[in-house]
């Protein structure tokens, strides 16, 4: 089975807002959550350590993100912001939960923040014997910005290991987003200048197509999306929330890689949860949307999986053929039935997410 690099998953936001132990198996962590009001805000679980085993997920982009309060619902108020201060301190918050899972348990989780830390964990997998299980690398992606109160500040969240940002997930002072429609604003501009001096990556899912074309134009550093979908795929869906073909050119043209999201509303438009049935969405709508980035891209080296799995949705709004992070891996028989060659297909489950990374972290 071919690594898979994830994208995108809210692991310290589900650890402090609902109490989830991913170190538990994603079993064992459904058991616990029968009949809690953690499956009614945020369905079944999807993620869990021996997952990542089975599935050979070696590497995940960890979020540091928390919802503001004009967007809030639900009965649980953990890690829901007013203000900026309020931001800073839980995106901090999760940041060092991050520090304290991987130093406490470094069999099973470690933190990347360089092209050392990588290829240690990648060595791991490749070299050493799975009996006792390998550590998952985690990559920590910033999702909305609103916790950087000033420019002063992307000093300390790369000290600490952000290594990508995306500026928005709604509207946020620095761009329009997700609901909330706008361009960059001047602090907007201002952050992905600063940002540049980092080497931060870009991160342009949850952006406003106006706001995320120019920044195409405007930022110097390397640009990504780490889970949005194909729009040209989803008629009438009447959101932002995907990217359109523009933004994919772009994002191609930049050399960065576009992560896919397995989410049924994601997929197919008018898909509700509650209303909708699993099996209206296979696997192969996912396999329709990687499909569709490397029709665009004319090679297979730009299409990943950013599957934002446990962020807002899990068991219930996936497609059928997933009960867990591991069945990913059934997209290796999709893709090479559309004649996908092996190379290909290793490339789009993970191996165009390591080589931005060798590229992109500090050494």
């Amino acid at each position: 089975m071919p690594l898979i690099v994830d994208a995108h998953a809210d692991i310290a936001y589900n650890m402090l807002k609902y109490g989830r132990d991913y170190t538990r198996s994603v079993e064992e962590t459904r058991r616990l959550e029968v009949g809690t009001d953690t499956v009614l805000d945020n369905e079944d679980a999807l993620l869990g350590w021996s997952d990542y085993q089975r599935g050979q997920v070696a590497v995940i982009f960890s979020t540091i993100y928390s919802t503001p309060a004009r967007w809030h619902t639900g009965v649980n108020h953990k890690q829901v912001y007013k203000t900026f201060d309020e931001a800073y301190q839980q995106y901090h918050d999760q940041l060092l939960t991050y520090h304290r899972m991987t130093d406490s348990t470094p069999d099973k989780f470690r933190l990347i923040a360089s092209v050392r830390d990588l290829n240690l964990i990648l060595d791991h997998w490749q070299n050493q014997p799975p009996e006792h299980g390998h550590p998952i690398g985690m990559v920590v992606l910033m999702e909305g910005a609103e916790c950087i109160r000033s420019l002063s500040e992307l000093e300390e969240w790369h000290e600490l290991g952000v290594r990508l940002i995306g500026p928005a997930w709604v509207g946020t002072r620095y761009c329009g987003g997700w609901r909330e429609p706008g361009p960059l604003t001047n602090d907007g501009r201002k952050l992905l200048s600063a940002m540049a001096d980092y080497n931060f990556t870009l991160d342009l899912s949850h952006m406003d197509e106006q706001s995320a074309l120019e920044a195409l134009d405007i930022y110097r550093g390397p640009i990504v999306g780490t889970h949005g979908n194909c729009l040209s795929l989803m008629p009438n869906s009447n959101t932002n929330r995907h990217f359109s073909d523009r933004i994919l050119e772009g994002i191609i043209e930049r050399d960065g890689v576009v992560g896919v999201a397995p989410y049924n509303s994601y997929l197919k438009s008018g898909w509700l949860v509650g209303q909708n049935k699993r099996e209206e969405v296979p696997l192969r709508y996912v396999a329709d949307h990687l499909d569709h980035i490397c029709q665009i891209a004319g090679d297979a080296l730009h299409a990943g999986i950013g599957s934002d799995f446990d962020g807002g949705f899990g068991l219930q709004s996936v497609p059928p053929e997933i009960d867990t992070i591991a069945d990913l891996q059934k997209l290796v028989a999709l893709l090479q039935a559309r004649g996908y060659s092996e190379m290909d297909v290793a490339n789009i489950l993970g191996g165009n997410w390591i080589t931005r990374l060798k590229r992109d972290l500090p050494a």
